[in-house]
């Protein structure tokens, strides 16, 4: 009997164990169901505010509390046109792009004037062309990430409010001409451009930071909302940069030039800059300076560029920047001569930078020669000139593990308001024509699966298997640069396709469009010309820009359609007679 009840005891225990145990796991589903609804439907955010839920209005003022800002202050109209998304209007080009987008109306600020000064003479060097688009999500919009140092070294990020704008009146400098580049080299935002006129007063200054509306908007959490600007001062004939009260300040040439007093967020003094310098804005990102001579020479017809690295995905990290695009008008000596070219690199943006570097230099360098000069003029063919510039690029180019295409188009004027357009080619980024309504392609692609360069590979004795699309990896058959693969595979060619020339009479209402893949993947060559002309029509009284607003708003419609590759393109609206454009000095 007593081993009866000791079993149910020891049942009835197993049966409580077993009840509590299930209980518990009950538990521990409803808390799991619990949190993941918890974190499912954010209730906090009815409770705190973020940054990232701004109000527009909010963004429109100067982040900077009311306690700032003072009786005497002045109040003005603040007349720029800012990009909603921080994209800036590239007026010269060379290396990059822009996008444009709806902008925000006029706002008013209560600000502090500032005393103008200007800077130093521009220097020599290719322009370039803006752009950013301001992610949608921006975590940090509205606060800076202030990196304090401590004794051991160690650093603490905190969070500050940024400072106000201050005015400087516009004067009229339409009779000086300087060009202005500014490109990110080093942190978040590397690859980035922005280019700015002397003589377009109304996008003077131009800012930099991290908060739309800003001319260069710099996706760094340790660059201030307003982190400084660059002024044209047209008393010394220089561009100046002034730290704006930033939190992390700003260094030029590894100087600091922001205010003695850090914590007073007060204004530095305006610096000279040179072309060639490096400003440093918190700790990580750089800008290389671009100043080109104000020894210039008019290009007369409109020339717009854009450039955009693209995202895999819908507010995603941007892709690493491999597209390289340029221009020179006139070359050196050269002043019926001008040259246009992009290289799409791969394995890295290097080949593509030495390519853009060394084709101006050497078409040049072959057209010096009288005789040759004298055999393009007179016979209106440029095609030994332009065979010959890419065995001397190819010969030039020491890069064994990268490569790029490469489309040049070569551009002269007979003196009589004609002109003459030829293009050269290895890989697949394009260029095409519209003379005349007739669209024409001066291009040809070299992937692996086109009919032409499959029947190139097939003359050479080692034709490709069936349903082979690429060789060693890459679906390109021609290219510069990637010297390892070429000596693996002599399938590898950088023999260029050279078009026909194309006359252009002013009359013709020709344009051409140099665009790298990004583009076409998504725009093929009929809905491109379509683009162009409507944007033409809709541009038709604002002459003075319009180039540079059209590969805008192709660029754009290239991110709308959702290309998931690099970017970039030139337009020259042979249309658009009398156009200024900064000279490119070698």
């Amino acid at each position: 009997m007593g081993m009866g009840m000791s079993r149910r005891m020891l049942e009835n225990n197993i049966l409580s164990l077993s009840l509590l145990l299930l209980m518990l796991i009950l538990i521990l589903i409803l808390l799991f169901f619990f949190f993941l609804l918890f974190f499912l439907f954010k209730p906090w955010r009815f409770f705190f505010t973020y940054p990232s839920s701004i109000l527009k209005g909010e963004l429109e003022r100067p982040l900077v509390g009311d306690h700032h800002l003072h009786e005497d202050d002045d109040v003005i109209e603040l007349h720029r046109d800012y990009d909603l998304e921080g994209a800036c209007y590239p007026n010269e080009p060379h290396f990059h792009g822009l996008v444009h987008k709806q902008r925000l109306p006029p706002l008013s600020l209560h600000v502090n004037h500032f005393p103008q000064q200007q800077q130093q003479p521009p220097l020599a060097v290719p322009d370039t062309i803006v752009l950013d688009v301001l992610s949608e999500h921006d975590d940090l919009v509205g606060h800076t990430l202030k990196v304090l140092q401590h004794g051991d070294g160690q650093s603490t990020p905190t969070f500050h409010n940024h400072t106000t704008f201050h005015h400087f009146p516009q004067t009229d400098i339409s009779h000086q001409r300087s060009c202005l580049t500014l490109e990110v080299i080093s942190g978040p935002s590397c690859g980035l451009h922005c280019s700015i006129q002397s003589t377009n007063p109304s996008r003077l200054p131009l800012t930099l930071g991290r908060v739309s509306p800003t001319d260069l908007l710099i996706k760094d959490s340790e660059v201030s909302g307003k982190h400084a600007l660059i002024k044209w001062n047209l008393d010394k004939m220089k561009w100046e940069l002034v730290d704006m009260g930033s939190l992390n300040g700003t260094l030029l040439n590894s100087q600091p030039i922001n205010h003695p007093d850090t914590g007073s967020r007060n204004w530095g003094d305006p610096i000279i800059l040179a072309n060639g310098d490096v400003i440093t804005l918190g700790t990580t990102s750089k800008v290389m300076v671009h100043i080109t001579s104000e020894n210039h020479h008019c290009i007369p017809f409109g020339v717009g560029m854009a450039s955009d690295p693209m995202a895999m995905r819908r507010g995603g990290k941007k892709l690493p920047m491999e597209d390289v695009c340029y221009y020179q008008w006139p070359l050196p000596g050269l002043d019926q001569f001008g040259i246009f070219g992009i290289c799409d690199g791969h394995g890295g943006d290097g080949a593509a930078k030495s390519a853009s570097k060394l084709f101006p230099e050497i078409v040049a360098s072959i057209l010096s020669d009288p005789l040759k000069r004298e055999r393009v003029l007179s016979l209106c063919d440029a095609s030994d000139i332009l065979r010959d510039a890419f065995s001397q690029t190819e010969a030039c180019m020491n890069h064994y593990y990268e490569g790029c295409t490469a489309t040049v188009l070569l551009v002269w004027a007979d003196g009589h308001q004609n002109f003459f357009a030829q293009c050269a080619n290895v890989g697949d980024s394009a260029c095409i024509m519209s003379v005349n309504g007739k669209q024409i392609k001066l291009t040809e692609d070299h992937k692996i699966t086109d009919y032409s360069e499959r029947a190139r590979i097939e003359e050479r004795g080692d034709p490709l298997k069936e349903g082979e699309t690429r060789l060693y990896g890459i679906n390109l058959g021609r290219m510069l640069g990637d010297k390892f693969l070429k000596q693996q595979d002599s399938r590898f060619s950088s023999e260029p396709y050279i078009s026909q020339v194309l006359h252009i009479h002013q009359t013709n209402r020709a344009f051409a469009l140099l665009a790298s893949d990004g583009l076409w993947d998504v725009i093929g060559i009929k809905k491109a010309i379509q683009l162009v002309l409507q944007m033409r029509e809709r541009y038709c009284t604002e002459r003075e820009d319009s180039a540079e607003k059209i590969a805008s708003f192709l660029l754009s419609e290239a991110k709308t359609l959702r290309t998931k590759d690099n970017t970039s393109l030139i337009f020259l609206d042979f249309d658009t007679l009398n156009r200024f454009s900064c000279k490119v000095e070698p």
